[in-house]
């Protein structure tokens, strides 16, 4: 069997645009722009660059990988209540990074044990949470990582994205695995995507004709829409 490298994984391939990834993650497209490309911010002596914290997998493309969905799924519990600095999630990632000589924090499983715990308290340090502040971003962080599935080395292979209005504890109908249709979206177990779903429906067809051909229930349809629609 082939060994999957940078190069032939389909984790790494770029198959998403900003605006596609934004609107998958439920995300503004400026702040993924911001965590992906850096951007430049006013300093006394005129202004200066916040590097990026995430790196995609061909700097001169512009599109995504999936791993880069999953680094963007995993910050995005750092903005549901609290707007973290990008410059203290930087210093934060930098330090745990070099002190437990972890590669790509955002994608490890060791997040959820002592990395993550020493990202957090660095990340306390630089911004004072308070007790409060700290439990509610561990919470958040933790309740995004139960929305990924890992291998057995601990790499992210299918995330299940939040839909809005139902919120992290929804659940898992819709999902993205890079090795299947594309790496968009689908209805978990029928491999019908949801965009098209929602795309049938609206060109007219009735919502029996498009569950017996999909096989899909009155819940999973549902989803679709909500998904959709909030994207």
């Amino acid at each position: 069997m082939a060994i999957k490298t940078r190069e032939n994984d389909p984790r790494e391939t770029p198959r998403y645009t900003l605006g596609r990834a934004a609107q998958y993650l439920g995300i503004s497209p400026t702040t993924l722009r911001s965590w992906v490309a850096g951007r430049p911010y006013p300093a006394r002596d005129g202004s200066r660059y916040f590097e990026p914290l995430i790196t995609r997998p061909d700097s001169a493309d512009t599109r995504c990988s999936f791993n880069n969905l999953v680094e963007a799924h995993v910050l995005r519990s750092l903005r549901t209540r609290h707007n973290v600095p990008m410059s203290a999630v930087r210093s934060a990632l930098d330090f745990a990074e070099s002190e437990l000589r972890v590669e790509r924090l955002l994608l490890s499983d060791d997040l959820r044990t002592a990395a993550g715990a020493v990202f957090l308290e660095r990340l306390d340090q630089l911004i004072d949470l308070g007790r409060s502040g700290q439990l509610a971003i561990k919470e958040l962080l933790q309740a995004h990582l139960q929305r990924i599935d890992r291998d057995f080395g601990g790499s992210p292979v299918r995330l299940f994205p939040v839909v809005a209005i139902r919120g992290l504890g929804g659940p898992k109908l819709i999902v993205i695995d890079p090795s299947i249709s594309f790496g968009r979206p689908y209805i978990v177990g029928k491999g019908v995507r949801t965009s098209t779903i929602v795309e049938r429906l609206d060109a007219g067809e009735s919502r029996n004709e498009v569950a017996g051909d999909y096989g899909l229930e009155d819940r999973e349809i549902d989803e679709a829409i909500l998904y959709e629609r909030a994207a």
